[in-house]
C-alpha cells in the first residue's frame, strides 16, 4: 500500500502531482527541489515581464477537471484578463505558487516541501531518496519530475574552454544577457521558442546591438491568430504512416486552415504516437520534428509582432546553417559556420554566444547526478528514441532488463518517448492528474467532480 510519495522536482509537473494528491485525498507527498521557489520551475520562475504564455488563458487551468480555474483565479486577483488573453508568465508562476501554498496550508502534514538536491533514489521495500546533504526521505514510491535537461553545447563549441562572458550555456543565467555594449553582436544558437524568449529579454534590458539567431533550418515558430471559421473536427484517429499523414494534413489544411488541422489532432496525438512503429517515430524525429514544432508550439500574436519588428529593424537576423569550431579572440569569439545548402565555411565574429538550442532528453549525456546513478545501476533506461526516460503507459519507469517498476514513476517532458505530446501545460496537467488519482485510488470518481 502506498501511503507516502516522494516527488523529485518541484516545477510544474512535480508540483501538480503533489497538489493533485492532496485534492484527491491520496497519499501524503514530499516535494523535493534544489530551488527555494517551488512550484514554478524555469518556465515560470525565471521569466521576465516581457515573456507571455504561448497558450491562451482559457486553456491554462492547472486542472483538467476544472478548465476555467485559471481564468477564475485571474478574476479573483482583479486582473480581469479575458479568456483569450496571453498572460505574462510571471503571473502564471504566481498562480502555481498560490496553488501549492493553499494545498500545503489546507492539508497540514499531507504535503511537505523540502529544499535539497536529490543525488539518488534507491528501491528497497519502498524507496529511499538520498540528498546531497546526506539526509534522506523514505517513502513508498517516488516520482521523477525533473523537467527538461539543459541543452548540450553544439559541435565545435567547447564550454570548458570559452569563458562565461563569451559563451552562455545556460540562457536563463542572469549573466547570459548582461554586460553587453551597443556595438556588440550576440549569436543565439537556435531559432525556436527559447531564442524568442532571449531576444525579447535582451531587448527589454536595453541591448542595442545586433542579434543573429542560427539553427540548422532557420525556422521560426508561427503565431497564433484569432478564431478561424468553425469546422467539424475529425472523430477517428488518423493513420500514422508519415507519407499518408502528411498528404492528409495538406489536403485538410486547404479546407480548414493549417492551425485548425493541427488543433484537431490534439485529442489523438498521444495515441498516434503510441500506435506508430519505432521506424515511423524515428523518421518523424529525423525529418518532420522541426516543422511540427513551429506549427504546434506557437507564439502569442504580440510576441510574434515584436520579433518581426526586431527583424525589420535589422537588430535580429535569422540564418540557417551548421556550426563548426569556436575560438576566442581579443575581439570576441570566431565561429566557423556553413550556411545551409552551401559547401564553403564562413567565419562569424561575435562578442557572446548564447545556447538556446532547446531542452535535451538523452540520458547518456545527462549531467544530473540522480539520473546518471539510476541509469548506471539499471534502475531506469533511455527510451528507444533517446528522448528521455523509458516509461510505460502508466508512467512506471522501465529498467535495463525491461521490467516496469511499481515504485518509481516519471512525469513531464522526460516521458516524451512514450507520449510525445507531453511538453505543454494541457498535456502535463492531465498526466499529473491521472497519476495522482491512481495513487489515490480515485479512478472511480467521475471526471469533473
Amino acid at each position: 500500500m502506498i501511503e507516502h510519495v516522494a516527488i523529485v522536482g518541484a516545477g510544474f509537473s512535480g508540483s501538480l502531482a503533489a497538489i493533485n494528491l492532496v485534492r484527491h485525498d491520496g497519499p501524503r507527498a514530499t516535494l523535493i527541489d534544489r530551488q527555494a521557489d517551488a512550484g514554478t520551475g524555469l518556465a515560470y520562475g525565471a521569466a521576465h515581464p516581457a515573456h507571455l504564455l504561448n497558450v491562451r488563458a482559457s486553456n491554462m487551468s492547472a486542472f483538467p477537471d476544472d478548465p476555467d480555474h485559471f481564468v477564475r483565479w485571474l478574476d479573483e486577483q482583479g486582473m480581469g484578463a479575458a479568456a483569450q488573453a496571453f498572460v505574462p508568465r510571471l503571473i502564471y508562476g504566481d498562480y502555481l505558487r498560490s496553488l501549492l501554498d493553499r494545498a500545503t496550508a489546507d492539508s497540514p502534514g499531507r504535503l511537505t516541501v523540502v529544499r535539497g538536491e536529490v543525488v539518488d533514489v534507491v528501491e528497497e521495500e519502498g524507496v529511499r531518496v538520498l540528498l546531497a546533504d546526506n539526509s534522506q526521505v523514505d517513502a513508498d514510491a517516488a516520482i521523477l519530475a525533473v523537467g527538461n535537461l539543459p541543452p548540450h553545447a553544439p559541435d565545435g563549441v567547447d564550454a570548458d574552454i570559452l569563458p562565461a562572458e563569451r559563451y552562455a550555456g545556460n540562457c536563463w543565467d542572469p549573466g547570459a544577457t548582461d554586460g553587453l555594449g551597443p556595438e556588440d553582436i550576440v549569436l543565439i544558437l537556435g531559432t525556436g521558442l527559447t531564442m524568442v524568449d532571449v531576444a525579447l529579454l535582451l531587448d527589454a534590458k536595453g541591448f542595442a546591438g545586433r542579434m543573429i539567431a542560427l539553427s540548422r533550418r532557420g525556422l521560426l515558430p508561427h503565431a497564433h491568430t484569432g478564431p478561424g471559421a468553425p469546422w467539424i473536427s475529425i472523430r477517428d484517429r488518423p493513420v500514422t504512416t508519415l507519407s499518408d499523414l502528411v498528404r492528409r494534413l495538406r489536403t485538410r489544411s486547404e479546407v480548414i486552415g493549417w492551425r485548425s488541422v493541427i488543433d484537431e489532432l490534439r485529442p489523438f496525438t498521444q495515441d498516434m504516437w503510441r500506435a506508430a512503429s519505432a521506424q515511423e517515430r524515428a523518421r518523424f524525429i529525423r525529418h518532420l520534428r522541426p516543422w511540427w514544432d513551429i506549427h504546434r508550439h506557437r507564439l502569442a500574436p504580440q510576441v510574434a509582432e515584436r520579433i518581426a519588428a526586431l527583424q525589420a529593424s535589422g537588430r535580429l537576423r535569422i540564418v540557417a546553417g551548421k556550426t563548426g569550431a569556436a575560438v576566442e579572440r581579443p575581439d570576441g569569439v570566431a565561429l566557423a559556420w556553413r550556411p545551409r545548402g552551401r559547401e564553403n565555411w564562413r567565419t562569424l565574429v561575435v562578442q557572446r554566444i548564447i545556447n538556446c538550442t532547446g531542452p535535451q532528453g538523452d540520458l547518456g549525456r545527462a549531467n544530473e547526478l540522480v539520473l546518471r546513478r539510476l541509469v548506471e545501476r539499471g534502475t531506469i533506461r533511455p527510451d528507444a528514441g533517446r528522448l528521455g526516460i523509458d516509461v510505460d503507459a502508466q508512467m512506471r519507469t522501465i529498467g535495463a532488463e525491461g521490467r516496469a517498476s511499481d515504485r518509481l514513476f516519471a512525469l513531464g517532458p522526460m516521458t516524451r518517448g512514450a507520449f510525445w505530446e507531453i511538453v505543454a501545460v494541457p498535456d502535463i496537467r492531465t498526466q499529473a492528474w491521472t497519476l495522482a488519482r491512481r495513487f489515490a485510488n480515485a479512478d472511480w470518481v467521475a471526471e469533473g467532480l
